[in-house]
């Protein structure tokens, strides 16, 4: 395992490897809101942040990346002295991709197959924490049109069918799997699509789909309407497929790089068990336009207090990309290379491990 990144984001590879993150890499916003306006080309994380400079982090306003929201406003970046701005962008792993531009310092995004190929093709990224890990009832789950529910009774009724995933290559394309594998299926045994989460409702009620993954809020807002019923929603326990990075320049910093792991494991530990309440769903309202009262009925996601990378996740990935051909390598990555582990592990030991 690393303990610094190889080397700078390197920016003669993004060209080539964006378009393949942007399809692979974190899937489409659930928010049900107007996707907000990218973030501007900048300079951000081009040197290391200096005493009393703004760290510029990426985000898509999803419920899940809920732990930046908090730190922001119970004041634990101030608080470690450091200052950050949240810079929303719109896609699923445009915040990694600007991140590799050197755009941003920090960026939160989930990992596929898009990633993996891009690190092949000399993309440096460092993750640094896990973001988010879905446990039953999940964020995530496998949906159908509610007039279907009769039907549709079980995943084992999905043979033949055609069944929707954001994007080839992303996490969800591993869910399915592991909620078809539960009941006996695989994947050559439905029809395969891709839809994006905003147009699942649609057309899951119209009928041109049978079933989808679909992930919170659009789940809870779908269902509260009437439009769809939830098929599954426990064949994943406890796996992350979003992360928390960081840039080199960042990392350099021990100070600023320090203070912010420090600030974000604290609002993770906000976020154990049953953690919603009002005062939290309003955080996240503010940051994702998800209304309050929905937020507090959707699925929560999980989230680590000591900020561990769950390394035999993220080879569990890269094997299922590589097995479904979906990789443009055929040897796999050392998963270590592309991580840091160490800068969460010493804000965990100053604030006390949990």
């Amino acid at each position: 395992m690393r303990q610094t990144s190889r080397r700078a984001f390197g920016k003669m590879a993004v060209g080539a490897a964006a378009a393949g993150l942007l399809s692979a890499c974190g899937g489409n916003r659930t928010s049900a809101q107007p996707t907000a306006a990218p973030a501007a080309p900048g300079a951000a994380g081009t040197a290391a942040p200096q005493a009393g400079s703004t760290i510029r982090v990426g985000y898509v306003p999803v419920l899940v990346y809920s732990p930046l929201f908090v730190a922001q406003e119970r004041g634990y970046f101030r608080e470690a002295g450091i200052t950050v701005e949240l810079v929303p962008t719109q896609g699923g792993s445009d915040p990694v991709v600007q991140l590799a531009a050197g755009n941003f310092d920090a960026a939160v995004g989930g990992i596929g197959a898009g990633a993996f190929n891009a690190a092949k093709q000399g993309v440096q990224f460092t993750i640094v924490a896990p973001m988010h890990s879905e446990r039953p009832p999940l964020a995530t789950k496998l949906v159908i049109g509610a007039k279907n529910s009769e039907v549709i009774k079980t995943v084992a009724d999905l043979k033949g069918k055609k069944v929707a995933i954001n994007a080839t290559g992303a996490a969800t394309e591993y869910w399915l799997d592991q909620a078809l594998q539960k009941n006996g299926l695989t994947m050559q045994d439905i029809d395969l699509t891709t839809v994006a989460f905003r147009d699942v409702p649609a057309a899951l009620e119209s009928g041109s789909l049978d079933a989808a993954m679909l992930g919170e809020p659009l789940v809870t807002i779908n269902v509260d309407n009437g439009i769809l019923s939830v098929l599954a929603d426990d064949f994943i326990d406890g796996f992350t497929a979003t992360y928390l990075y960081m840039g080199e320049p960042l990392l350099a910093n021990n100070a600023a790089s320090g203070g912010f792991m420090r600030a974000y494991l604290r609002a993770c530990r906000d976020m154990q068990g049953d953690y919603m309440t009002p005062e939290l769903a309003a955080i996240i309202e503010k940051y994702t336009q998800v209304p309050a009262a929905v937020v507090q009925k959707a699925s929560l996601g999980q989230y680590d207090p000591n900020g561990t990378i769950p390394l035999d996740d993220l080879a569990t990935l890269q094997s299922y990309f590589l097995a479904r051909g979906v990789l443009e390598y055929s040897e796999l990555l050392d998963i270590g290379s592309l991580v840091n582990q160490s800068l969460a592990n010493t804000a965990a030991g100053e604030l006390g491990n949990q």
